[in-house]
């Protein structure tokens, strides 16, 4: 099955028609090459509220995945991990984790993961590099969590472990 996924960038320089979005273009390529039918992307201003609002109007009719790049780190306007943690109704802790391990500069990361209704949000860096670092670092598990999300009983990926061949 196809999965569905929309691109959020988060900047106020790629907002403002200051500079070329990079990292969204990327971060849709990488996730057709996997698969998925990218069915949005958009552009926002950093910010809690324009992030939180976006996000919650994406996730309205989706049951699929939420990329989001730019926001996460130490600068003032980096607000994209309290707006996410904002609109989640429960964080995938697990899927940040992976993502920052992916690169020495993640540790800088503040990026969150979760989920929202059926969709699942996650937050990658901002740099082009970075962005994809992070969503190769979670790229293998996302059908399978996006199959648990619909409510379908789903193949284990290979070499997951466990007892049982699915999940449900």
């Amino acid at each position: 099955m196809t999965h569905e996924a929309k691109v959020v960038t988060i900047s106020d320089s790629v907002h403002g028609a200051r500079n070329e979005d990079r990292a969204g273009p990327l971060l849709a390529s990488r996730l057709e090459d996997a698969g998925f039918r990218v069915v949005d992307r958009r552009v926002v201003p950093d910010g809690v509220e324009p992030v939180a609002s976006v996000l919650r109007e994406l996730a309205m009719d989706i049951a699929g995945l939420i990329v989001t790049t730019g926001g996460t780190g130490f600068s003032q306007r980096d607000l994209t991990p309290e707006a996410t943690l904002e609109v989640l109704d429960r964080e995938a802790s697990r899927l940040a984790e992976a993502m920052r391990s992916a690169n020495p500069l993640g540790r800088l990361s503040r990026g969150r993961a979760g989920t929202v209704g059926r969709a699942l949000v996650i937050n990658t860096r901002g740099s082009p590099a970075g962005a994809v670092e992070c969503l190769e670092a979670v790229l293998d598990v996302l059908a399978h969590a996006l199959d648990l999300l619909r409510g379908e009983a789903s193949q284990h990926p290979p070499d997951t472990g466990g007892r049982t061949a699915t999940s449900s």
